[in-house]
């Protein structure tokens, strides 16, 4: 049987060898890590590699992603689909062993982990999943859901301001079954963090301290390389139930490499072949790059164990479905991905009925009044906002906030936390049994730039709340009033945004959104309010493809006005004015799922033979170009706001009628 040594051994030479063979990557990490994870992933992990996607399995973010080849290590070591030859196409193109673990490429990855702090705080997204998944469906004597997270993190992570937003949640929620393992090794790329020499120090919080203050449990100065030690820890940490915990871990990076181990030397830099020579004979470990001898494998190996863990879980889960057949049939359907079966009818008809009501109100108020729809069917929405719900209207009848010791609810507050409530709602969604909601203004969508990149990247159903979406806010001024915001959310790949007209089109977008499976959706609502647009059912249906021609004329156009959101009334009120003119009114809620529609039908909605265009939207006017070709006009704005009254501002920026009309007389 091999010795702990001997385990933790083989993730460090498997890491310098792929590193090396690639000459690329971070060794570092996984060596200094090695110890720690040996522990957790054979004495405490549940998790079966041959169903990486088993419900009740414990997460693992390794948040200090850099340090990728420790998890791929695990992963195939444990016995999951990533064999040798992975390993050995590591950083190469289409290999299941990309530079930062990627969601979807390797089993038993849980989440893309390149930009520092987004781990941690997708973690924390996880645990509080968890934690109300279990409120929700566990009864006395049956917790069907019962797993821990675990996540390691490191001083990048640490100095990131997302982890700080995450982790004071994380402590006011009592996310008891999330453990946190910082590998405190004092080493970023450019040195010592604490300093050294004539270099000055760039990280010198009392870690352990600041953890306290956010309510977690916390055990300081644990030896990284001692793995009773880190036992202990864990054992520790898992024993408490109404906090999270940190396990402060002092390591070496690099550790074993006889001249780079301590240095940032081998924190992002291959060892080179003598100096992994020389580790070997440090370490003791006589075997060539990428072999692991049988010993060792039959000591890592969790599939057996795995298994067994999962078909007990089976078990239990029988015998809740012979007492709860309702409820874990649900549950079923909720970690399944699954709508209602009744879905489709009873969201037709609450959008029939926001039709035959035909409300002019402001498009927040109608995606409130969706929620209210739309809630009642889908007990897995998760909704929040970041200290906005009476303005954002988030809140709908069915609420109920999730807090420390009451945990059955469906809803966050998530206090002034925008990018840290979107990378958790990203959590939220990875792990699966909920569809998350959060909201914010439209302008604070840049302090959560980058969580909803990775949503995108991830191609994860989180749902991207903004309210207050262009200079008609008002009186807040140019410092809360967005205009570059849409055309950038438009840029992300894979992100469908959606600025709807009126309620009837911001109950469709709404719909859509929950539908939507493969990727993230960005609802963007605003203050003022907005007229009611008449339609045939024909237009109703076609609102679900992103464009569509809600004003037309008889024969062929004379000029098209496409618009979003608050500037279609505008557009209907100019080709009213233009009696003398015939005018096409194009609604484009989505440009990215209008894009995706086939040509025949882009081409029935702005034909080619018709170049006389004026696109009309509140915001920077850059995006619009490809639609209206260089022939045609762009009302927009192209600079910052003013603080004044929506209707004062609209007139001084040119959104009046008689400024539209000039606009499309001008291209005609």
């Amino acid at each position: 049987m091999s010795s702990r040594k001997d385990l933790a051994n083989a993730v460090r030479a498997l890491a310098m060898d792929a590193v090396q063979k690639a000459n690329s990557g971070h060794p570092g990490a996984p060596m200094g890590m090695a110890d720690i994870a040996e522990v957790l992933w054979n004495d405490f992990m549940t998790h079966n590699p041959t169903n990486p996607s088993w419900p009740d399995r414990d997460r693992f973010v390794l948040s200090n992603g850099h340090g990728s080849m420790l998890i791929y290590a695990l992963l195939h070591l444990t016995g999951y689909e990533l064999g040798i030859e992975d390993l050995k196409q590591f950083r190469q193109l289409h290999s299941k062993t990309p530079g930062h673990p990627e969601y979807g490429y390797a089993p038993g990855v849980e989440t893309t982990t390149g930009p520092l702090g987004q781990g941690i705080t997708n973690a924390v997204g996880m645990a509080l999943a968890e934690k109300a998944l279990a409120a929700q469906f566990n009864k006395p004597g049956h917790d069907i859901v019962d797993h821990f997270t675990y996540v390691f993190l490191g001083d990048g992570c640490l100095m990131e301001g997302i982890s700080h937003e995450a982790c004071s949640l994380a402590g006011a929620l009592g996310l008891g079954k999330l453990i946190a393992v910082y590998d405190d090794n004092n080493i970023s790329i450019d040195g010592e963090v604490r300093g050294h020499g004539d270099t000055p120090a760039w990280f010198l919080d009392n870690t352990p301290k600041r953890f306290e203050a956010y309510g977690w449990h916390v055990i300081p100065k644990v030896d990284g390389h001692d793995p009773e030690a880190v036992k202990a820890a864990i054992e520790t940490a898992r024993e408490i139930t109404d906090r999270p915990s940190l396990i402060c871990c002092q390591t070496i990076i690099g550790y074993g490499s006889p001249n780079k181990q301590g240095k940032e030397e081998c924190h992002g830099a291959a060892l080179g072949e003598d100096e992994i020579a020389l580790t070997r004979e440090a370490l003791g470990w006589n075997h060539p790059p990428f072999v692991i001898p049988d010993a060792v494998y039959q000591g890592w190996d969790a599939k057996e164990r795995g298994a067994a863990a999962e078909s007990a879980w089976n078990d239990r889960f029988a015998a809740y479905a012979s007492q709860f057949p309702t409820e874990a049939a649900e549950f079923k359907r909720r970690m399944a991905g699954d709508l209602p079966s009744d879905w489709a009818a009873q969201s037709d008809a609450f959008i029939a009925a926001v039709v035959e009501k035909g409300e002019t109100i402001a498009s927040r108020k109608a995606s409130q009044n969706a929620l209210n729809g739309f809630g009642p069917l889908l007990p897995e929405l998760l909704g929040g906002s970041a200290d906005l719900a009476g303005s954002n209207l988030t809140l709908w009848k069915g609420c109920k906030g999730i807090g420390k010791g009451d945990a059955p609810g469906n809803y966050v507050y998530y206090g002034v936390r925008e990018f840290g409530m979107s990378a958790i709602m990203n959590g939220i969604a990875l792990h699966g049994g909920f569809v998350p909601y959060g909201a914010t203004f439209l302008m604070f969508s840049e302090y959560a730039r980058n969580a909803l990149r990775m949503a995108a990247l991830m191609k994860i159903q989180s749902i991207f709340v903004y309210t207050h979406d262009s200079i008609g806010l008002g009186e807040d001024g140019p410092t809360h009033q967005p205009v570059e915001q849409i055309p950038t959310l438009r840029m992300i790949p894979n992100m469908s945004v959606w600025r709807p007209c009126d309620a009837v089109e911001s109950a469709v977008s709404w719909k859509l959104a929950i539908e939507r499976r493969d990727g993230p959706s960005c609802l963007i609502f605003s203050r003022q309010n907005l007229a009611h647009m008449n339609r045939t059912s024909e237009q109703l249906a076609a609102v679900a493809r992103g464009g569509y021609i809600l004003r037309d004329c008889a024969g062929t156009p004379d000029a098209i006005i496409i618009a979003t959101g608050s500037e279609v009334e505008l557009a209907m009120k100019a080709a009213e004015a233009m009696s003398d003119k015939a005018i096409r009114v194009v609604s484009m809620p989505s440009t990215d799922t209008f894009d995706a529609q086939d040509a025949a039908y882009r081409e029935s909605v702005l034909p080619k033979t018709v170049t006389a265009r004026v696109a009309v939207e509140a915001a920077v006017t850059d995006g619009w170009w490809k639609y209206v070709g260089h022939q045609g006009a762009i009302l927009g704005v192209d600079r910052f706001g003013e603080s004044a009254p929506a209707g004062p501002l609209f007139k001084e920026f040119g959104f009046t009628v008689e400024n539209l009309v000039a606009k499309v007389r001008g291209v005609l």
